[in-house]
C-alpha cells in the first residue's frame, strides 16, 4: 500500500508532513475545491508558468544577438501572451489586471536575464522518471525548463511567484531543483540521455525580483541522491508510520489533512505515541 511513486515537489512535503503524503498516496485522498473559487497563488503559479513557457518557446534561437527581438518587441510579445492566458484562465477583472501589473514590473528584469543566458532551451514542461535504489519507487518531475550550455552541460531553471527557497532551505526541505539535476545526470529525461547539470536556477518573478543559482557539483549531485534514497528506505519499512507536522514551516502553517490528523486533540510539544493500525500478522480476515 505504501507509494510506488512521488513527485519531486513531494519530497518536500514527505521531509515536511508525512501524513500528508499517507493521506494523498495511500488513502487516496485529496483536499475539496472550494465552493467558491478564488484567485489564489496556485492559479497565479500555473497563468504565470504558462505565459513564460509560450514565451521562451516563441524567441529567436540566435539568442547572441539583441537585435533578433528587441526589448520593446519582446515587452510588447510578453504582454500579449499574459493578457491572452489572464483572459482565458481567470474570470476576475481585478485579478487580471493587477497580476499583469506585477509580471510586467518585474519584465525588463526577467529580460535582462534572459538577454544574458548563454544556453538554448531544450526541455520545456516536459515530464521525467527514474527508479530510485533500494527501492525501486519511481520518482517524477516535470522542469520548468532545461537548457543545453555552450559547454554541452545543463542549467535547470524554476519560475517562482512566491518565496524563492534559500540555499540552506534547498539543502533540508525545498529540494526539487537539486532533485531534478540528479535526474538528469543520470538519464531521467529520454530527450536528453545522461547529462552533466552545471548549476540549477530559481527564478523569484514577485514584488521583489530574484536569482538564486546553487552550482552542481559530483559530490553534492551524489550526497543528494543518496540522501533520497535513506529517505525513501526510511518510509519503505514496514513498521514506520507516517507522522503528521514533522517538521512545518511555522507553527501556523496549515495542512488539507490537519483535520483528519486530528491537530488539535495534540500540539508540537506532545510526546509522540505509536498506535499500531490493522490486523496482527497472521490474524485471519
Amino acid at each position: 500500500m505504501r507509494p510506488a511513486q512521488l513527485s519531486v515537489t513531494e519530497i518536500e512535503r514527505l521531509i515536511r508532513d508525512p501524513y500528508a503524503i499517507y493521506a494523498r498516496r495511500v488513502l487516496g485522498l485529496g483536499a475539496l475545491d472550494p465552493l467558491r473559487p478564488a484567485p489564489d497563488a496556485r492559479l497565479r503559479g500555473t497563468v504565470l508558468h504558462r505565459v513564460i513557457e509560450a514565451f521562451v518557446a516563441g524567441r529567436p534561437e540566435a539568442r547572441t544577438d539583441p537585435q533578433t527581438e528587441p526589448r520593446e518587441a519582446a515587452r510588447a510579445r510578453l504582454r500579449a501572451l499574459a493578457e491572452a492566458e489572464l483572459a482565458a484562465r481567470v474570470p476576475w477583472p481585478t485579478a487580471r489586471r493587477l497580476w499583469l501589473a506585477r509580471l510586467m514590473r518585474v519584465a525588463d528584469w526577467y529580460l535582462d536575464r534572459e538577454d544574458a543566458r548563454m544556453g538554448t532551451p531544450v526541455l520545456l514542461e516536459r515530464a521525467g522518471a527514474i527508479a530510485v535504489p533500494p527501492t525501486g519507487l519511481t520518482l517524477v518531475a516535470r522542469p520548468d525548463r532545461i537548457d543545453r550550455l555552450p559547454c554541452g552541460a545543463l542549467e535547470i531553471l524554476d519560475y517562482k511567484t512566491g518565496t524563492v527557497p534559500g540555499p540552506r532551505e534547498q539543502k533540508h526541505f525545498a529540494k526539487q531543483l537539486l532533485l531534478e539535476a540528479a535526474m538528469a545526470e543520470r538519464g531521467a529525461f529520454a530527450a536528453l540521455g545522461p547529462s552533466r547539470v552545471a548549476r540549477v536556477a530559481y527564478l523569484g518573478l514577485g514584488g521583489t525580483p530574484k536569482e538564486d543559482v546553487t552550482e552542481i557539483t559530483p559530490a553534492l549531485s551524489a550526497g543528494v541522491w543518496e540522501d533520497l534514497g535513506h529517505l525513501l528506505g526510511h518510509y519503505a519499512e514496514p513498521g514506520r508510520g507516517y507522522a503528521a507536522r514533522r517538521a512545518p514551516r511555522t507553527e501556523t502553517a496549515e495542512g488539507d489533512f490537519d483535520h483528519l490528523a486530528r491537530f488539535g486533540e495534540w500540539d508540537m510539544t506532545d510526546d509522540p505515541v505509536t498506535i499500531p493500525v490493522g490486523r496482527p500478522q497472521g490474524e485471519q480476515p
